[in-house]
Parts: C-alpha cells; structure tokens; sequence
C-alpha cells in the first residue's frame, strides 16, 4: 500500500493513449460515482507515450459522455515507483521495458485490441470491454468494501480489504 494510506492502481501500456486512458477514464468516474475518492488512487502511463491520444479514441469516448480530449500521454510512474503499486493492469500490449513480477507488484493483463487506427465500431467495442472490466474490478472492490465497514469502525481496515480484493 503506498504510504498515503490510498489503494494505487496503475494502467499501463505502450503509449498511454488508447486502451489505458480508457480504462483511466472508466476508473476515475467508477471512483467518483460510488465514493471512493478518498481510498482509490488512479494512475495511467505508458512505457514509450505518444504525443497525443488517437482522435479515434477520444471520439468514442465522447459518444458516453466522457471527454478525454484534453488529456496527454505520459511516461509510466518511474518503474521502481511501481513497487508502490497496489494493481498494476497491462492492457495487451508487448511492455518490454518491465516485468510486473520483478517489481514485486501483482498484475493483471487485459488483452484488449489496440484501438489505434480501427474502424469506430472496433474502437466501441475496445471501450466497451474496458467499461466491463473496470465496473466488474470496482464491483468486487465496493463489495469487499461494505463488508469490511459492517465489521470495523477503522478506516486501515476498509483500505486493507480493498488491497486485498484487488489482490485475488
């Protein structure tokens, strides 16, 4: 856990402008809508980023109410700052630059298409898949969640259940 006591989740992958600003995306709303802010740290960075996220994938985005236009890939957290990482989620992409393991860090690899250059309905297919995931990844964190605030009054143990649903 990293030591502001916050739950950290990392999407990682090439060029951090396409499946994990996505997946960033869905996060931070996922986080927002069921009051989590205070125990959820979202990340998303990419081993070699792009100048700008693909415009494809900014328009479907935009077609579910999210903009992302004025986001700009970034380099991954420094790789030894992965260790701080509580999840860290890969997006199918080749990452030669680290392995996950090596930092002691557990992973989890979401093989999902490069939306860069496909058709608008293979890049909603790529957002929809990502929203799926990121939901079904929340849904098992809220639930492991209430069950931890029915048993403790503290705070650590709602955050420690969280790592450990994140964990399975």
């Amino acid at each position: 856990m990293v030591s502001n006591g916050r739950l950290r989740l990392d999407f990682v992958c090439v060029h951090n402008a396409g499946r994990s600003q996505i997946a960033a995306a869905f996060a931070e709303r996922e986080r927002a809508e069921r009051g989590l802010e205070g125990v959820v740290e979202i990340h998303s960075g990419g081993t070699d980023p792009a100048e700008t996220v693909h415009a494809e994938v900014v328009r479907t985005m935009d077609e579910v109410g999210i903009d992302i236009g004025s986001e700009t890939p970034t380099h991954v957290a420094d790789l030894d700052q992965l260790r701080e990482s509580d999840y860290l989620i890969t997006m199918g992409c080749y990452i030669s630059e680290f392995n996950p393991a090596r930092y002691g860090v557990e992973s989890l690899e979401w093989d999902l298409t490069n939306p860069d250059g496909r058709d608008r309905e293979t890049v909603r297919g790529v957002r929809d898949e990502t929203e799926t995931r990121v939901e079904t990844l929340f849904d098992e964190v809220e639930r492991r969640a209430e069950k931890e605030r029915a048993s403790t009054d503290s705070s650590g143990g709602i955050v420690a259940a969280l790592r450990d649903t994140l964990s399975i």
